[in-house]
């Protein structure tokens, strides 16, 4: 079975807030990301690449890798 990255959506959110990003845009911003892919993941029409997770791991540092994704089945 394939499988891929899915973001932990409530986790991310909660450890964004807690970081002190209070708006989409300065978290993607930190991220160095376009706010409209991180919104797009956030709403789960597109999933997680590696510019979105390292930038992820970067703003939300010391949170790993598993705090905020997680490997799941391929939904074809």
């Amino acid at each position: 079975m394939a499988t891929t990255v899915a973001l932990r959506t409530r986790r991310f959110q909660a450890a964004a807030q807690l970081a002190g990003f209070r708006s989409d845009y300065a978290l993607a911003n930190a991220m160095e990301v376009e706010r409209s892919t991180l919104s797009r993941v956030l709403k789960g029409s597109q999933r997680p690449g590696p510019l979105f997770i390292g930038g992820a791991l970067k703003a939300l540092a010391p949170l790993q890798f598993e705090d905020l994704f997680e490997v799941v089945p391929v939904r074809l």
